[in-house]
């Protein structure tokens, strides 16, 4: 069977063109532009990508053509497809209904740390035994791809609320009826399609309503949104985890400041101590939400405390690029201004004392609508020099923020070369270099590897 992955680049179609790959099936795709590291995936299976949308984009006998949410009506080749009527469907739908539809799933939502997450969901089952199947929109560390079929019953999936298509615009989650499904956070983004934190709290309540009664739902208790979520009617056992209530079923507490030790309990009785490279709240809060979900799945939680000793972030999740050297170098996926926050603690946390400088390219659609102005604000209290990059395409002006910290100095620029300039000006030995985004940044990762190593 021959099948087109339409916008194949995206991280969740490039892991699904791998399933269909590992399936036996005659993968092709198109796209306008694919960046590492889904273009080397991409090429290292030897799945053939169109660049564009022309109809001639499409291979002769093509039986299925698999539309990602990034294209639209207008789209060229969306409107050969229609007007040709050959078979279409969304990725999310074809995930479930074809390429896994007896599996059990594990999925992990919220509106930030689900790749972390579910790497580390499918990392703690993998390592203790269960071989699970994943698609995971990023490359995790201990695995060479972002998707697999696995061979045991269990798949791992990272369950995004964007929408599925340009024909159906519920929350691609909605098509993956978890048996076990791990919230881990919930605040306003995507503000190019919902217009309130109270339209994404919907979305999020029809995703409980798809759990099974016999099924489990794992939740972060620290999360008001999450709570009200949950008043509006869940039909499955509930279990809660907490890294602030010890009287919780499920609890963290850090050993070490920069929580690169920290003890796991369960009702009161201390399982384990997982001692790792990571370090941030943050992190800590995607491990024991892994754990708590894991063990809904069969596996003993003091095993995964174990594996976790062993666990790698995805790329791009304040990932070192300079392995040594006096200045320090992270590129991080974070775009929204609650996960900047917690990249900057995280670093200060674990290098105390040093400068950090943050990089940063608002990006996302929530960030160039410039709808999270304050929220960005106080974030940046937590690094000593912000670069942010003035998009020709920002709705608002990063100049104009209004900074919460007088000890922060803010540097706005309208180009990537200008940013280079600025940060190797500024840079000292010692400092901590975080670049921020959820693109490629004009390729500044590469430049900057360059001058400060």
């Amino acid at each position: 069977m021959r099948v087109h992955i339409a916008g194949i680049g995206g991280t969740f179609m490039t892991g699904l063109a791998l399933l269909a790959r590992e399936r036996g099936l005659d993968v092709h795709g198109s796209d306008q532009a694919i960046y590492p590291p889904m273009s080397t995936l991409l090429s290292n299976e030897r799945i053939a990508v169109t660049g564009g949308y022309e109809p001639d984009s499409l291979l002769p006998n093509t039986a299925m053509c698999i539309i990602g949410n990034a294209l639209s009506r207008g789209n060229p080749l969306i409107e050969h497809i229609l007007e040709n009527r050959i078979p279409y469907t969304s990725g999310s739908s074809w995930l479930r209904e074809s390429l896994i539809p007896t599996r059990r799933v594990l999925a992990v939502a919220g509106t930030h740390g689900k790749t972390t997450a579910s790497s580390m969901a499918a990392f703690i089952m993998d390592c203790c035994g269960a071989s699970p199947g994943f698609l995971i929109g990023g490359i995790p560390g201990n695995f060479p791809v972002s998707a697999r079929l696995g061979e045991s019953d269990w798949f791992v999936i990272e369950a995004d609320e964007y929408d599925t298509a340009f024909f159906d615009k519920r929350s691609k989650f909605l098509h993956y009826r978890p048996d076990v499904l791990l919230i881990g956070n919930l605040e306003f983004d995507h503000a190019d399609i919902f217009s309130s934190l109270e339209d994404i709290k919907k979305q999020f309540s029809h995703l409980l309503r798809s759990v099974p009664s016999n099924g489990i739902v794992v939740i972060n208790s620290d999360e008001l949104n999450l709570r009200d979520v949950l008043a509006q009617g869940c039909w499955s056992k509930v279990v809660e985890f907490s890294c602030q209530d010890e009287s919780c079923e499920w609890f963290a507490q850090a050993v070490t400041e920069d929580a690169s030790k920290f003890d796991v309990f369960q009702s009161g009785r201390l399982l384990g101590r997982v001692t790792w490279s990571l370090f941030g709240a943050h992190n800590m809060a995607n491990a024991l939400g892994a754990i708590a979900s894991c063990s809904q799945a069969g596996v003993n939680p003091l095993e995964a405390c174990r594996c976790l000793s062993d666990f790698e972030l995805p790329k791009r999740r304040l990932e070192r690029l300079n392995s040594q050297g006096s200045i320090a170098l992270f590129d991080d996926f974070a775009h929204h201004p609650t996960a900047i926050k917690s990249t900057l603690k995280s670093i200060q946390a674990a290098a105390p004392g040093k400068r950090v400088i943050a990089v940063i390219e608002p990006r996302s659609n929530t960030m160039k609508l410039g709808s999270q102005q304050d929220l960005l604000s106080k974030a940046l209290v937590h690094c000593d020099i912000a670069v942010i990059f003035r998009r020709p395409d920002l709705s608002w002006d990063p100049a104009t923020l209004a900074l919460h910290s007088p000890k922060t100095k803010l540097i706005v620029l309208d180009s990537v070369d200008a940013i280079r300039d600025a940060v190797v000006k500024e840079v000292r030995i010692g400092d901590q270099v975080v670049m921020m985004t959820n693109g490629n940044f004009g390729g500044l990762k590469n430049l900057l590897q360059n001058d400060l190593t």
